[in-house]
């Protein structure tokens, strides 16, 4: 390397070293202090999130958070899988806009998931597996375009699945199994509409196992609802019951109509009674 290539080299090389960091995003700061606010940590894996350090959660490339990695001096990554956390996810995770990949499983978070997630346009994974979380499958997920993993199995989540989630295009990982969702599976997360696979199933049945009042393809189609016990007990004793009514009412019929004949008098009284005496 000639001698005017290396004294620029560590001239750049010095330049960035002496620069001052870049000014904290003011989003990125009020979405990770509202998260922290939000959750409690009985196992201290976030011992070092510290009113401080939300100041300047990044550096350029490099984070001293747990969990949080950074890309050009924004939270990029966030992932606290396994760490024990509870608590309900604040709304102001939104504000995290340059998030990529958001990993809160096997934790014990609960509260519905917030419809304000759908302001992370750069999303691509979202994983929130094995938590408490209930409620509905915001269908405001669906304006996260680049969405390619979609993990929500192992909660409490009910209702039905958004049609619109079968729009998410690049979607290649999709799991809502072992929750309480109900009706039918979108068609369009059912099967390949294009492509060579045309037909076949786009995510199989262990995606959307696990959830009773779930059907359609590839899952069984809807069963027929059977009675239920209390209500087959409930139709026998309706049915004993007014065997007896019944019953009695035809005692008490034949009761009368014998009483009446017996206390009519015969045809040879009303003849005799007809005919004069001599």
């Amino acid at each position: 390397m000639s001698r005017p290539a290396h004294h620029h080299l560590l001239l750049l090389a010095a330049a960035l070293l002496l620069s001052p960091p870049c000014a904290a995003d003011p989003d990125d700061e009020r979405c990770l202090s509202s998260l922290h606010r939000s959750l409690s940590d009985p196992s201290g894996g976030l011992r070092n999130w510290t009113s401080s350090s939300f100041a300047a959660p990044c550096v350029g490339f490099i984070s001293n958070l747990q969990g949080v990695t950074c890309n050009n001096g924004r939270v990029y990554k966030l992932a606290l899988p396994g760490l024990s956390l509870a608590g309900a996810l604040p709304p102001e995770l939104s504000n995290c806009t340059n998030l990529q990949s958001l990993d809160l499983s096997a934790n014990a978070l609960s509260g519905p998931i917030p419809a304000a997630l759908s302001a992370l346009l750069n999303l691509a994974v979202l994983n929130l597996s094995a938590n408490a979380l209930s409620g509905a499958i915001p269908r405001d997920l669906a304006a996260c375009a680049y969405l390619n993993v979609i993990d929500l199995h192992a909660n409490r989540l009910s209702g039905p699945i958004p049609d619109e989630l079968g729009l998410l295009v690049r979607l290649s990982t999709f799991d809502v199994s072992d929750n309480r969702l109900s009706g039918p599976i979108p068609a369009l997360l059912a099967n390949r509409t294009t492509g060579a696979a045309a037909g076949a199933a786009r995510f199989n049945a262990s995606s959307f196992a696990g959830n009773r009042d779930l059907y359609g393809y590839p899952l069984p189609p809807m069963r027929p609802r059977g009675l239920s016990v209390l209500a087959i007990v409930g139709i026998g004793l309706g049915s004993g019951l007014l065997s007896l009514v019944l019953s009695f009412s035809a005692v008490c019929l034949w009761l009368r109509a014998t009483d009446r004949t017996a206390t009519m008098p015969g045809d040879d009284a009303k003849i005799s009674h007809l005919m004069p005496d001599y």
